[in-house]
C-alpha cells in the first residue's frame, strides 16, 4: 500500500493499523534514508505515539478525520511546534516554533502522522535540495542525480515509501520541480487558497504551500483537508465556489475540457528525451479522443519578471539575518540576498504593475481553455553536485537558479495552480508534465491530472 487514500481507506475500515502504516515507513527511512538523506529530523517515538492515539480513537468508535493514520512528512521550512525549523540556515539550527502552520494543524487535525521534517535549500533559494547545515539530498530513482528543490526532501521521501504525503512550498517551481525529478506527483494551488502563516516570510507574494504525493488522488485527498482561508492569514481567500477535489478525480476525463499545449512556450528549449516524452504523451491524450491546440500565451521574460519580484522580496525576509550573522549563511545564499539588496520601491512596484499586465494575459488565455499542458522542466534529473544543468538542449545554461525553470515560473507570477504528474520516463530517469489552470480551478488542474495519469498508465 503505497498510495495516502489507500492506507487512510484501510485504516479507517481496520485493515490496518495506525501504528503499522508508521513502523512501515520509519522502516524505509531506517533503510534509506542514509543514502538519500531527505529527513532533517525523524520524529519516531511522536509519530508511533500519535499513531496509537489514532487506533485508540478507531477502536473506541470515535469520528476521525480523513488523514487518519496517514504517515506524512513536512518541509524544514514549514513550522512545526516544538521541531526544528532551520530553512536549511545554520544561522537557524537552534530554533524551534512555538506553533505550527495553519497547513501542518490542519493535517494533524485530520488525522495525519508526522514522522518528520525533510530537507531544503538554504531559504529554499535553489531547485536542488543542498545546504551546509545537513548536506545534499539523492534523487531515490538515481542516487547520482538530484532530487530538485527546492521541496526535494518532501519529494524524496515519497518516492522512497519513507512517507505517504508531503507538504511543501512553491515560490518558483519548487514542488514540481521535485515532483518531476522524482517521478511524483505535485501541487502548487492557486495563491491564497491554502494558507501559509505562521512562518517564514521568503517571497510572500509568490509562494504557497502545497502537497506532494504518489499519485494525483492524493493530492486531491490532501486538499480537502488544506484549503480554505484562515483568518490569521491576511493573503488567503475563500474561492469563489465550492471545489470538490476528490469528486472532481473520480472517474476523471480529459473529454470536455478544452486542451492547450506547448512544449516551451516560446520560453525555453528542451532536451531531446524531454521533448520525446511530452509528445509521445500528448499522442497518447490524442488518441483517447481529445483535442489539443497547441498554443500559449504571448511570451514575456519571465526570468527577469521573477527576479524582480522575488529577489527583492527575499533580501527583505533575509537581509537582517545577513547582516547580523554572515558568518553562519552559506556563500551561495549570501549572493542572493544580496543581489535584492538596493531594489527601490519605484522599481519593485515597476516589476509589479508589468506582472499585473502579465497575469491578465495569462488569465484572458485560460478563459479560452481550462488547461494548459507543459513540460514541467527542460531536463531530467542532473548530477546531485550542480546546482543547475550543465546544458539544455545542447546549450550552456545561464548560471542563475531561475534560467532552467522558466516553465514553472508562470503559475507562480500569475498565482495559478499547477500540478506535475509522471508521464513516463526518458531513459531510465522520470519526466513530468505541467498541468497549468486559471485562478481557483484547482479541482480542474486536479481532474486533467488524474486522468493524464490514467491515461499514462502502463497498459
Amino acid at each position: 500500500m503505497t498510495n495516502a487514500w489507500e492506507v487512510a481507506d484501510a485504516i479507517a475500515g481496520r485493515r490496518l493499523s495506525a501504528v503499522d502504516a508508521a513502523r512501515e515507513c520509519l522502516a524505509a527511512i531506517e533503510a534509506r534514508d542514509g543514502e538519500i538523506n531527505a529527513y532533517t529530523v525523524v520524529l519516531r517515538d511522536e509519530a508511533l505515539a500519535q499513531a496509537a492515539d489514532v487506533d485508540r480513537r478507531i477502536a473506541a468508535g470515535e469520528r476521525i478525520g480523513p488523514l487518519a493514520g496517514v504517515p506524512v512528512s513536512i518541509k524544514d521550512q514549514i513550522w512545526l511546534a516544538g521541531a526544528p525549523a532551520t530553512n536549511g540556515s545554520r544561522v537557524l539550527a537552534d530554533f524551534r516554533p512555538g506553533t505550527s502552520a495553519v497547513a501542518v494543524d490542519r493535517l494533524l487535525e485530520a488525522g495525519a502522522v508526522v514522522l518528520g521534517k525533510t530537507n531544503n535549500p538554504e531559504f529554499c533559494y535553489r531547485g536542488v535540495t543542498t545546504n551546509d547545515l545537513y548536506g545534499t539530498t539523492r534523487n531515490p530513482r538515481d542516487l547520482s542525480r538530484t532530487t530538485g528543490g527546492s521541496s526535494g526532501g518532501a519529494a524524496a521521501s515519497v518516492a522512497a515509501g519513507m512517507a505517504r504525503l508531503a507538504l511543501g512550498s512553491d515560490g518558483g517551481g519548487s514542488v514540481r520541480i521535485p515532483a518531476g525529478f522524482c517521478g511524483v506527483a505535485g501541487l502548487k494551488p492557486t495563491f491564497g487558497l491554502v494558507p501559509t502563516t505562521p512562518g517564514f516570510r521568503g517571497w510572500p507574494s509568490l509562494s504557497v504551500v502545497g502537497p506532494i504525493a504518489s499519485c494525483v488522488r492524493d493530492l486531491a485527498l490532501a486538499m480537502t483537508v488544506l484549503g480554505g482561508p484562515a483568518p490569521q492569514d491576511p493573503t488567503s481567500v475563500a474561492p469563489p465556489r465550492p471545489l470538490d477535489f476528490l469528486d472532481a478525480v473520480r472517474g476523471a476525463s480529459l473529454h470536455g475540457l478544452r486542451i492547450a499545449a506547448s512544449a516551451t512556450l516560446g520560453l525555453s528549449d528542451l532536451d531531446d528525451d524531454v521533448r520525446g516524452a511530452f509528445e509521445r504523451a500528448l499522442d497518447t491524450l490524442r488518441r483517447s479522443g481529445v483535442r489539443i491546440d497547441l498554443v500559449h500565451p504571448d511570451p514575456v521574460d519571465v526570468c527577469a519578471l521573477w527576479d524582480a519580484t522575488a529577489l527583492p522580496e527575499g533580501n527583505a525576509s533575509q537581509g537582517q539575518l545577513l547582516a547580523d550573522r554572515p558568518d553562519l549563511i552559506g556563500a551561495d545564499a549570501a549572493a542572493i540576498i544580496e543581489s535584492g539588496a538596493g531594489v527601490s520601491a519605484r522599481a519593485y512596484l515597476d516589476a509589479q504593475a508589468a506582472r499585473s499586465r502579465f497575469t491578465t494575459s495569462w488569465l484572458q488565455f485560460l478563459s479560452e481553455y481550462d488547461v494548459l499542458l507543459t513540460p514541467s522542466l527542460p531536463v531530467t534529473a542532473f548530477a546531485a553536485d550542480r546546482l543547475g544543468p550543465a546544458t539544455v538542449a545542447g546549450r550552456a545554461v545561464p548560471d542563475g537558479f531561475d534560467a532552467w525553470c522558466a516553465l514553472l515560473l508562470p503559475a507562480n507570477l500569475a498565482g495559478l495552480p499547477a500540478a506535475s504528474v509522471p508521464i513516463g520516463p526518458a531513459g531510465a530517469l522520470p519526466v513530468g508534465m505541467q498541468v497549468v489552470g486559471t485562478r481557483f480551478a484547482d479541482d480542474v488542474v486536479l481532474r486533467a491530472a488524474a486522468a493524464i495519469e490514467h491515461l499514462m498508465e502502463p497498459s
